[in-house]
């Protein structure tokens, strides 16, 4: 206490040293005292009245006859910005900056010196300051809208706030396009200084402008990670502790409503943000106890690029900040239970059948559950119902082996070891033991822990896949002996009718070079042949020569049940027309 009243009075002695310094040296006795908080200040009324319609009103509007005492302790900006107004009506130079344009505009507006009053008053002063320098760049628009969070509402009032946003918002979209320097987002840090109801409303603005998605969430990163440093300080989940104090119930509920505002400006496209920081500031909801609404558009965020999630990412959502115990597990089953939904959806879209046949991210996500809880299985706190609750959120076909999950169940019955049969039967009950690779089945065979009817499920499932194999292969041998034997004997009656039709056009050639040598012979021979047949009509028919051979020539004709006329054979055979098998030609 001794030293807080000593360092006020330090204060005290330097506003009046510092005002001296200018008001004494006119060697004019000070008439009225002005009162601002902790500090006095001895001036002249005459000087004050000149440039300052309220001190004037004071004066004539009081009861007293002489007015010898102000109070101004609600002016903007404190002594310091009253010490700068008092300067001005004495005529005192001093430099207006962008840290105390604000201020002092919002106490010319206070103390009413404005032109109204008295021409080239420190109001316009100040104004042509900021439209002519501060409000030219990024960074005199953020440090005056910096000034003024402890202006308000004056400095919403007066539009000073309105006009900063506007030029950061106008000027950030500009760099976010076409970077002026390096590093390119050099801007973010620039608006991550301000409020964050300061910098909301820039945020806002810029989706108005129409800046781009990753240009929006690039400033939010930058300004989640440098408030809430404690929290979101890394994106590895590598549990040190933090230097936040979970009792301080003042610190939490101040950085609760700071999550809860951030959270707010995401915006709307669900994929806009790198899970591994959704995962932070979602485990940061948990710690702080942020509303429900906070926690579930997290999670639904999340829960819609889960495909591109880690083990690790999981586990920053799972522990606290020590790393010692298990959050409760409820965001985590909410999160993948809403990816399966989605994928169900999106299966039903495609009039597709989900329990048959898994999209590729089902399948990455399955394998990422699996290595998750592989991870949290050996702690204690793991109930089984929490367990078998997030296992059973995938679908069984979403696993193609389920040697993953095995692993799993057997760290989490060797973390616990004091299961009874029935307990131990309940944490196996979400595997499939046919769906266990060779090695797993072999290691589940041998594994003690594990209950007697998983390992005879394992066991059983060997056997059958071994008389399965030694049937399976009887069979393919026989089938093989069975083709073999078909093929030779087509071979063979292919190669008895190539014979049959060479001795038959041998002996057609033989025919035709023994029945003549001219056209004469062919046709008396022609015309004997008609006549002999004529007279069989009317008696009996004598065998002729021609007759006998046509007879031989008819046991010989494969084709004796189609056309028997031999004449026109030639060596490509039309295998389209006879109907019997034993006849086709390969």
């Amino acid at each position: 206490m001794a030293a807080s009243a000593n360092s006020i009075n330090n204060r005290l002695s330097l506003a009046m040293e510092r005002t001296g310094q200018w008001v004494f040296s006119q060697e004019i006795p000070t008439d009225v005292l002005v009162e601002v908080g902790e500090a006095n200040f001895s001036l002249h009324k005459f000087m004050l009245v000149a440039k300052s319609n309220y001190i004037r009103k004071l004066i004539v509007e009081s009861n007293e006859p002489d007015l010898t005492r102000i109070d101004l302790s609600d002016i903007p900006g404190g002594p310091e910005i009253f010490e700068k107004a008092a300067k001005f009506c004495y005529g005192v130079n001093f430099e207006i900056t962008v840290h105390n344009v604000a201020p002092l505009r919002c106490a010319a507006d206070y103390l009413e010196m404005t032109e109204k009053y008295c021409t080239n008053n420190l109001a316009s002063r100040t104004e042509d300051f900021l439209s002519q320098v501060a409000l030219t760049s990024l960074s005199g628009a953020i440090v005056v809208l910096k000034s003024c969070e402890d202006l308000l509402p004056m400095a919403d009032d007066l539009k000073i706030v309105q006009r900063c946003v506007d030029v950061a918002s106008l000027k950030a979209c500009n760099e976010a396009n076409f970077p002026s320097r390096s590093p390119t987002n050099w801007w973010t840090e620039e608006l991550s200084i301000l409020d964050i109801e300061f910098f909301g409303r820039i945020i806002i603005a810029m989706k108005n402008r129409g800046a781009k998605v990753l240009t929006i969430a690039s400033a939010l990163i930058t300004y989640t990670e440098r408030a809430l440093r404690d929290l979101v300080r890394d994106h590895s989940g590598s549990g040190t502790k933090s230097s936040l104090d979970p009792d301080d119930s003042e610190v939490r509920a101040r950085q609760r409503e700071l999550l809860e505002a951030i959270v707010a400006l995401l915006p709307a496209e669900k994929a806009a943000f790198p899970i591994n920081f959704l995962c932070c500031l979602l485990r940061s909801a948990i710690f702080l106890r942020a509303s429900n609404g906070c926690k579930s558009e997290l999670e639904k965020r999340i829960s819609v690029i889960l495909e591109h999630v880690t083990v690790d990412d999981l586990l920053v959502l799972s522990f606290t900040y020590d790393g010692e115990r298990l959050f409760d597990l409820e965001s985590v089953r909410k999160i993948v239970s809403g990816f399966v939904e989605k994928e169900k959806s999106v299966a039903v879209f495609n009039a597709g059948d989900f329990t048959e046949t898994c999209s590729t991210a089902m399948h990455r996500v399955a394998k990422t559950v699996d290595a998750y809880l592989g991870e949290i299985a050996a702690y204690g706190e793991l109930t089984i119902s929490k367990f078998n609750g997030i296992a059973n959120l995938i679908p069984k076909g979403a696993r193609k082996v389920d040697d993953d999950l095995y692993r799993a169940i057997d760290i989490y019955l060797k973390a616990h070891p004091n299961l009874d049969e029935i307990e131990r039967e309940k944490v196996c009950s979400v595997m499939d033991p046919l769906k266990l690779s060779y090695e797993a089945r072999v290691h589940a065979s041998q594994n003690k822990r594990l209950p007697v009817q998983i390992v005879l499920h394992a066991l059983y499932y060997d056997q059958l896949k071994l008389r399965s194999g030694v049937a399976e292969e009887k069979d393919s041998a026989a089938m093989a002996r069975s083709q073999l034997q078909t093929d030779v004997s087509l071979v063979r009656e292919n190669e008895a009718l190539r014979a049959e039709l060479m001795k038959m056009k041998l002996y057609i050639s033989d025919m035709q070079k023994g029945t003549g040598s001219g056209t004469t012979t062919t046709s008396s021979t022609n015309a004997n042949h008609a006549m002999g047949t004529t007279s069989s009509r009317g008696g009996s028919r004598r065998p002729t020569f021609f007759s006998s051979v046509s007879r031989t020539l008819g046991k010989l004709n494969p084709f004796k049940h189609g056309s028997k006329d031999t004449s026109n054979i030639e060596d490509v055979v039309d295998i389209t027309k006879p109907r019997r098998r034993r006849f086709s030609i390969s």
